[in-house]
């Protein structure tokens, strides 16, 4: 039988879908009532149907076996970590990059004054986590050593850990224990743990919460000709494989983010077919991060090529991606963000 993969879709929000959850007329996301879905989508290789809650039933022995074992996932409640509360949808992680090169900001925030007071400003506007990065992996960019990427993150690390949540965006192993040493709540690994394979023991030793990243290729020639056989399905193939790597060498707890990697060796194409198909990730049983904000696809569809200039295309994609149910935006402007779904979540109500 060819493979099959569940896509949660056709959401309800607020009061209605709590009333229809109670009606028994919709499923909610992960526990949140709030949240809820009355359709999934059947998705092979070759195909994609659509199937009503209700009419699951009606499925092969087969494929209602796997819907059910996939629907559990999607609809079991999710424990909070790392300041982090998954029955808020979304939760916003802010972005400071303490390096002079990063594709937005570089240079912005690489003193310990600037960069301090950003992070303050994004937790203050409403950030549940900070998310600390000392080396750039934009596109073309290539790794810095470890120590200068230490020397750039230490005394920031040392001035937040214990007042503000922070994460640390690293792809290497000695960066992650020296920042677990100091507290920080979280490990964000743009490669997948796939740049440096000690990551995995420093994860296992320490049982910190992480981010899985999708990443193909490195920041050097990730976008030179990214190809797929189906950028979705191989997307997911990559986290069920990973997470099953991770289990073998004894990491067992669920605190485990997972990050489709939006621009990390993709186009046009497959940027947008992963966050308008996005909800395809929560039948792996894991949060989910998107990390959309001032990203090319943003200038490809608009012709805004100043980075600076795509607040609108990041406002637009955080509000689709939220009715998605994804868990955790990493945004660089938080207050903005968080104003538009303010007033998005306002307008849904009535």
């Amino acid at each position: 039988m060819a493979r099959y993969y569940t896509r949660v879709c056709n959401f309800y929000y607020g009061k209605k879908s709590q009333i229809l959850v109670k009606n028994k007329k919709s499923l909610p996301l992960h526990g949140n009532k709030k949240i809820s879905f009355d359709y999934i989508e059947l998705i092979s290789r070759k195909s994609i149907r659509k199937v009503p809650i209700n009419k699951i039933f009606r499925l092969s022995k087969e494929l209602k076996k796997k819907v059910a074992k996939d629907i559990k996932k999607i609809t079991t409640k999710k424990k909070n970590f790392a300041n982090l509360n998954f029955e808020k949808i979304p939760n916003i992680m802010g972005v400071l990059n303490i390096t002079p090169d990063s594709f937005s900001d570089g240079g912005k925030y690489n003193t310990k004054k600037k960069g301090i007071k950003h992070a303050y400003q994004m937790f203050l506007s409403g950030a549940s986590i900070i998310d600390i990065g000392g080396e750039s992996t934009r596109p073309g960019s290539k790794p810095i050593s470890t120590k200068l990427e230490w020397d750039r993150i230490n005394k920031i690390l040392r001035s937040l850990h214990k007042k503000i949540p922070l994460s640390l965006d690293t792809r290497k192993s000695e960066i992650m224990e020296k920042g677990i040493k100091l507290g920080v709540k979280l490990i964000n690994d743009v490669s997948g743990l796939n740049y440096d394979f000690k990551t995995q023991n420093i994860l296992n030793k320490y049982k910190v919460p992480f981010v899985i990243q999708h990443s193909q290729g490195i920041p050097e020639n990730m976008q030179k000709n990214p190809t797929y056989k189906n950028e979705l399905l191989d997307i997911y193939d990559f986290f069920e494989k990973k997470i099953q790597l991770l289990r073998s060498i004894g990491i067992k707890h669920n605190n485990i983010i997972i990050d489709p990697g939006i621009g990390f060796g993709k186009n046009l194409k497959h940027n947008m077919n992963l966050i308008s198909n996005i909800s395809i990730f929560h039948s792996l049983g894991f949060p989910i991060l998107v990390g959309i904000s001032r990203k090319k696809f943003i200038k490809e569809l608009t012709g805004k090529n100043d980075t600076k200039n795509r607040t609108g295309g990041t406002v637009a994609s955080s509000v689709y991606l939220m009715m998605q149910g994804v868990q955790i935006l990493r945004i660089h402007e938080v207050s903005e963000i968080l104003q538009g779904i303010k007033v998005f979540k306002e307008l849904i109500k009535s």
